[in-house]
């Protein structure tokens, strides 16, 4: 493994202290008009090399360099809010074939989520060829626990499970990994934001993640590893249905203090 580091060039630092302003960990200080580390040990989110105006820090060990931003780009608040008003859960889809370079920008949409503590410990599973077999083994799961379940829950009594209970036939799968389960959600979200401008439709599926937990074969078959869990499964595809309707919600509760 790469040994992460933050390396200040003192040549090149003019004392500004944009720095150690927005260092979370606090851990940089200005004396004698340069920049310097407080301790070795940092979180490495990179706030004080993406602050700094003469490039006088640098985070080296990571597999990606930085990107200059060369111009802000804001989206349309109008069109989010569109986007997340028309937003429905997908169960039918065409059989049509997604195209790898959009499954990358999806994966790559999670690879940038930003994590608690920036611990990027998110990773991800696509079931492509194996979808069929995994599934299978998670709808055996679930026939064996059905009837605890339909003891408790009317519409677990109405859900029948059959060999597409999971995926519904969608094309690709994608399990997203992570040891903390509230940042795998945080990419969940954004990955679907970039599914949905490639004209995709999205389905959460909670239970094949909770399948996905309590199989001993199945973390061993997807590989999860030690630490880890199911944070989420995304099943995507092309909608063969179109909703003409937005989604009915309660109103809005707010309280400002």
């Amino acid at each position: 493994m790469k040994q992460h580091q933050i390396v200040i060039d003192v040549n090149k630092c003019v004392g500004c202290g944009l720095c150690s302003k927005v260092c979370v960990a606090h851990n940089l200080e200005i004396k004698n008009k340069k920049a310097g580390k407080v301790m070795d040990s940092c979180i490495m989110c990179g706030q004080c090399s993406a602050v700094c105006p003469k490039e006088a820090i640098a985070l080296e060990g990571f597999d990606d360099c930085q990107i200059e931003k060369t111009e802000d780009i804001r989206l349309n608040p109008d069109a989010v809010l569109h986007t997340i008003r028309f937003r429905r859960s997908v169960r039918n889809f065409k059989k049509t074939k997604i195209p790898q370079e959009v499954v990358d920008q999806i994966l790559e949409a999670g690879r940038l989520t930003h994590t608690a503590k920036n611990m990027q410990d998110v990773s991800f599973v696509v079931l492509d060829k194996e979808k069929d077999r995994i599934e299978k083994m998670a709808v055996k799961v679930f026939k064996a626990i059905k009837p605890i379940a339909d003891l408790f829950s009317p519409m677990a009594r109405n859900n029948k499970i059959n060999d597409s209970f999971f995926f519904f036939k969608a094309p690709v799968i994608i399990i997203i990994l992570a040891k903390d389960k509230t940042n795998g959600i945080l990419a969940a979200q954004n990955m679907e934001f970039v599914a949905e401008a490639n004209g995709l439709g999205v389905l959460y599926s909670g239970f094949f993640t909770i399948a996905a937990n309590i199989s001993r074969k199945i973390r061993k078959e997807i590989g999860i590893p030690k630490g880890k869990k199911a944070a989420m499964t995304l099943v995507f595809g092309y909608p063969d249905v179109k909703y003409l309707r937005s989604t009915p919600h309660k109103g809005l509760e707010v309280r400002y203090m």
